[in-house]
């Protein structure tokens, strides 16, 4: 078992738009509440997490877990083998993958530039409540970045 040495700071400025003049620290605020409000509207999720195209940790709410940064970040591969499908048969965009376990749940969301956001949930919450609550924080993360 994993066990996470103390939470990791992210010092980069995401994602980078906004030029020279602004911290990483302003840029990562408005994400950070987004994630926040979505794990206090899920009864049941433990971690939310934005992560960029190569998997790296942007911005992370809830329980600050090794474990969960690497299921975000295999699970993202897994994202972007499914999109890269689905591009190449014209079958539509993704707009959710869900992954179930014994003890819990993972939603993945792509967002736009490559980001996607990761929702882990224990055994006890309601996935359908999730997948309502995740798609307006996919909608407002696009939005603000």
């Amino acid at each position: 078992m994993l066990r996470a040495a103390g939470p990791l700071r992210c010092s980069r400025s995401y994602p980078g738009r906004n030029g020279p003049g602004h911290s990483a620290e302003a840029l990562v605020v408005p994400y950070q509440r987004l994630l926040d409000h979505l794990l206090h509207a899920v009864r049941g999720s433990q971690a939310a997490l934005l992560l960029d195209a190569q998997g790296e940790l942007v911005v992370e709410a809830g329980a600050r877990d090794v474990r969960h940064r690497l299921i975000g970040a295999y699970q993202g591969i897994g994202l972007a083998m499914a999109q890269r499908t689905t591009a190449r048969f014209a079958a539509g965009r993704i707009d959710h993958l869900v992954c179930r376990y014994a003890c819990g749940s993972v939603i993945l969301r792509p967002l736009k530039d490559g980001y996607y956001l990761a929702v882990h949930l224990s055994s006890e919450a309601i996935l359908a409540q999730a997948i309502w609550h995740s798609a307006k924080t996919q909608a407002d993360l696009d939005g603000a970045l």
